[in-house]
């Protein structure tokens, strides 16, 4: 089974490395650092697609992120039920229009639901929308308009969205695991958990073979 990772910076995709570490032969793994930002994240993985040697059978957007209360604590992990452009769209009069709405394209993608809810469960996850920002959320005011736009919102990042519009085309599934390293909210770096996040991370996909494995060979 092949499974790409993509995170935005090099100690996101050290921390998946290092729970990776005693992965089984079966599963084969590239870990890319894609740069930050849904472009970036588009376009490493649209190329890593691209040059594959053989097709991927699955596509991570891992990192760490922001958590929405009371969904996502600090330190704790998240993955995607879908992973929204939550910002790709137009301000109007009447509020946000999202790209679907404007009839430019989708404003989600959705994640396989038995392999996103397993993998939630066997690292214990919360499991909910993944928000894809190109702008980090750094107000109260901010933060309560994106939850009420998209309830149930879990976690904010920057990248999932991007490295799904690229797996889309390839016909590839996607999923998106985030640990929350903050709060979704006013900007407070004193309060930042960098560290404790990529623990969870590393913890995560020490997690992740068996959930694959059964997910394999169900397909």
């Amino acid at each position: 089974m092949r499974v790409l990772v993509v995170t935005a910076v090099p100690p996101e995709r050290d921390a998946v490395v290092n729970g990776l570490n005693a992965a089984p032969a079966w599963l084969v793994t590239e870990v890319l650092a894609a740069g930050v930002g849904p472009a970036a994240a588009a376009a490493g993985t649209a190329t890593a697609l691209a040059l594959a040697p053989e097709p991927h059978d699955l596509v991570i957007a891992a990192g760490i992120g922001g958590g929405f209360a009371p969904a996502a604590g600090v330190g704790g992990t998240v993955v995607a039920s879908s992973i929204v452009a939550a910002d790709l769209g137009a301000q109007t009069s009447d509020g946000f229009l999202d790209v679907a709405e404007l009839g430019f394209g989708v404003a989600a993608h959705e994640p396989p639901e038995g392999l996103a809810r397993a993998v939630a469960t066997a690292t214990g996850a919360a499991l909910g929308p993944v928000l894809t920002v190109s702008t980090v959320t750094g107000t109260a005011e901010r933060a309560a308009e994106l939850a009420k736009r998209h309830p149930g919102a879990a976690a904010e990042a920057m990248e999932g969205f991007g490295v799904a519009t690229a797996a889309a085309p390839a016909g590839v599934p996607v999923l998106e695991i985030r640990c929350v390293s903050n709060a979704v909210g006013p900007r407070d770096r004193a309060a930042w958990r960098i560290p404790a996040a990529l623990r969870a991370l590393t913890d995560a996909f020490a997690a992740l073979p068996p959930v694959l494995d059964t997910w394999r060979d169900r397909g």
